[in-house]
């Protein structure tokens, strides 16, 4: 019975070791999967909404913007990684990936936690408005491509 218990402990440990090893090998996208807005609004329908849902929605929006903007020159769609665009898959450039990816996530959480703290005291018109111009920001990068 103990050496069952053993044995199945060894295949688990192995199984998730090569699954972990297999996620540090995959490519990774330069811009995070997560930056992606579910649905643009109206005027009228941000107006309908309570000011919580409106914060929301402003949080979401920079940090999709956060997470694009700095990278519209090389792509701004997510799910492209370097391969796609030529860029050796060097380690440098793994590390220079996850240096500015971790240095997007402290901005963005620092970020987060003062919108949090300071937004409730913004005037329900003018976050509507951001929240316009955001979304009409978003959705000219959709057409960049074109130009």
């Amino acid at each position: 019975m103990k050496s069952k218990i053993f044995l199945l402990s060894v295949l688990f440990f192995l199984t998730t070791a090569a699954v972990s090893a297999q996620a540090k090998n995959a490519p990774r996208s330069i811009i995070s999967t997560t930056a992606l807005i579910r649905k643009y609004h109206d005027q009228k329908e941000l107006s309908g909404m309570q000011k919580g849902e409106l914060l929301e929605l402003y949080i979401e929006r920079i940090k999709v913007l956060v997470k694009t903007l700095p990278y519209i020159a090389l792509v701004t769609k997510p799910g492209v990684t370097m391969a796609d665009l030529g860029i050796p898959d060097t380690s440098e450039n793994k590390k220079f990936l996850d240096g500015q990816a971790e240095g997007t996530t402290i901005f963005l959480d620092t970020t987060v936690d003062f919108q949090r703290k300071m937004m409730p005291y913004s005037d329900k018109g003018n976050l509507i408005a951001a929240i316009l111009f955001y979304e009409n920001t978003l959705k000219s990068l959709h057409e960049f491509n074109d130009l």
